[in-house]
């Protein structure tokens, strides 16, 4: 479950402006600060991967926005776990440097899982960056649109889950 932390405002919005996700960075921050096990760190990201689904799920009807950035943060997770499941050492290295994650980042840890797993995984994060961009960026979506998108991120997270043998 996850716990809410207080940040100013106005810090909050230079550092979105500035393209900063705080989540994410507070994210990092803690678990380069712990220096956590991979194992751990892939239930925490699997843990973050089901609140966002259950999140956008809920909100589909209420605010589509809203619903599309949790999906798509859903299927992020999915992937920074399996980045650490299958321990992909170029790709860490370069998080690790830089400190976050970036859509390069993302864009060759999908790739090389769907080596893995299969052409389908890169599709499903085709359709989460779609939700991504034109849901929440752009939009651009109605509820009925993330619906028929909403079993691609479930699968991203059903297998992960499977493959991680996480059935929180």
């Amino acid at each position: 479950m996850p716990v809410s932390i207080a940040i100013p405002k106005k810090l909050y919005d230079e550092a979105t402006r500035r393209g900063i996700d705080v989540e994410e960075l507070v994210l990092s921050t803690l678990i380069n600060t712990l220096k956590l096990d991979p194992e751990t760190l892939i239930k925490i990201r699997i843990e973050l991967a089901i609140g966002y689904l259950n999140e956008g799920k809920n909100l589909i009807d209420k605010d589509p926005v809203q619903a599309s950035e949790k999906l798509y943060k859903a299927a992020e997770e999915s992937v920074k776990a399996l980045v650490v499941y299958y321990d992909l050492k170029d790709i860490l290295a370069r998080v690790n440097e830089r400190g976050r994650w970036t859509v390069t980042e993302l864009e060759k840890a999908v790739i090389e899982i769907s080596r893995r797993l299969g052409r389908w995984f890169r599709q499903s994060w085709d359709t989460a960056n779609y939700l991504h961009v034109w849901g929440f960026h752009e939009m651009k979506l109605d509820a009925d649109d993330i619906k028929d998108r909403l079993p691609d991120v479930e699968r991203m997270i059903q297998e992960a889950q499977k493959l991680l043998g996480n059935n929180s």
